[in-house]
């Protein structure tokens, strides 16, 4: 046989050989669709039951034999941590992990909807589930606990679970959708001012004040925040400011955070603030004590080549995400997602559930994440989420660019974090 038309009939067999993306994603979305019932209601009875951090029994044991019931091996507890799972379909490369979170916020409960986060990574991850060996690609499920000031992520991804992975994404519910939402660094301080106990009125002077300390302290953060950048924010509880009017308080606590836009600005940022808490100390004679979490929350890096697969990705689905050039970098958050897009490419967008003039951490957002609009971005959040690990899995040329991107830019970032 003559060698070029050889190579000529390998050439077409690779193309006949290669997977239809319309096709597929046509599959994908209505298997989801199927799926929909049963994943409106695990969203609703996450919601109707919420977990603080690393508490998350119901909702991980719930998603988890879901996932059991359909194929998936999970893998529980790892990483040593009780609420934490991952469940794994396919071989090949790439190797896409999609994020489920499901803890839930004192006193307000699901009130950042991640009931939706969860029920969109679990619809995601079932669909893609079963076409991934069929396609050469492999898919997780990652059970992440703890991202309301956990830092789950960071603590599975230093016991290596995300080692291998190629690309990680999530989807978040928000007022509109927001592809590359503005995402700040934190640090959180857990603050303890030790004085002496007396009489108020009887015998003041024998009293060192801890109260006062911490007036001090939250007094000059105030005065701080004039001279810092409009992206930086600081912000604090007093969790404990003494007992009664007439007796000195001796131990008094707060809980603050301190953001800033990247991690590398934080460290700046949070001596400064680190100096408003000594200046208590200083001024009352109170001992001060500072437990800082060890697990900073880095900025997220959102890859733009996955970042515009999932817009164009949302924009076929009918939604219309807010353009780039009116996302206002002040209105940001954090989230321990950062950490994972310091490790690999990762995106993390906002799914809008018209729930304005609400917005997360707003009792009234909680009620919107159970909305008809809470459960159509569940599905619309798992489709997308589908969509673009198929993108990914199917695209070398964008698994690459995602790969090249991400080198980058992270080189870059190395030389100053």
């Amino acid at each position: 046989m003559d060698e070029s038309n050889s190579d000529l009939q390998s050439q077409v067999a690779r193309a006949r050989s290669k997977p239809d993306m319309d096709v597929e994603k046509t599959a994908l979305q209505k298997r989801i669709a199927e799926l929909a019932p049963l994943l409106v209601e695990v969203s609703h009875e996450i919601h109707a039951n919420p977990e603080l951090g690393y508490e998350e029994h119901k909702a991980a044991a719930l998603l988890a034999r879901v996932m059991e019931e359909h194929g998936l091996e999970v893998q529980r507890g790892v990483a040593d941590l009780e609420t934490a799972f991952t469940a794994s379909a396919g071989v090949g490369s790439p190797h896409i992990a999609l994020c489920a979170e499901y803890d839930a916020l004192p006193g307000i409960g699901h009130a950042c909807g991640h009931n939706i986060i969860a029920a969109a990574a679990l619809g995601a991850g079932i669909a893609l589930s079963e076409r991934a060996s069929a396609l050469g690609f492999r898919v997780s499920i990652v059970g992440t606990p703890a991202e309301e000031g956990g830092a789950g992520k960071a603590v599975l991804a230093e016991a290596g679970i995300f080692d291998g992975v190629d690309a990680a994404m999530m989807v978040h519910p928000a007022p509109i959708d927001i592809t590359e939402p503005p995402m700040l660094a934190v640090a959180q301080y857990r603050i303890t001012y030790r004085g002496r106990t007396s009489h108020a009125s009887a015998a003041p002077e024998l009293g060192i004040n801890a109260l006062d300390a911490m007036h001090i302290a939250y007094t000059a953060i105030s005065c701080l925040r004039q001279q810092t950048a409009p992206t930086d924010r600081i912000h604090g509880v007093i969790n404990r400011g003494g007992d009664v009017p007439n007796v000195i308080p001796e131990k008094t606590r707060a809980t603050y955070y301190v953001r800033s836009k990247t991690a590398s600005e934080l460290k700046t940022l949070a001596k400064r603030v680190e100096a408003c808490f000594e200046a208590g100390a200083i001024a009352t004679g109170c001992e001060l004590e500072i437990d800082s979490d060890p697990n900073v929350y880095h900025e997220v890096i959102h890859n733009m080549a996955i970042a515009n697969a999932f817009r164009a990705n949302l924009e076929a689905l009918g939604r219309v995400p807010l353009p780039r050039n009116l996302v206002d970098p002040k209105h940001a958050g954090s989230t321990d997602m950062g950490n994972l897009s310091y490790l690999v490419p990762s995106i993390h967008p906002m799914i809008g559930i018209n729930s304005l003039p609400a917005v997360n951490h707003q009792p009234e957002f909680a009620q919107h994440c159970v909305s008809e609009a809470g459960d159509k971005a569940v599905v619309d959040g798992a489709t997308a989420l589908a969509w673009t690990t198929l993108d990914l899995a199917l695209d070398t040329s964008l698994m690459n660019a995602a790969a090249d991107e991400f080198a980058k830019v992270i080189g870059a970032k190395a030389t100053r974090v």
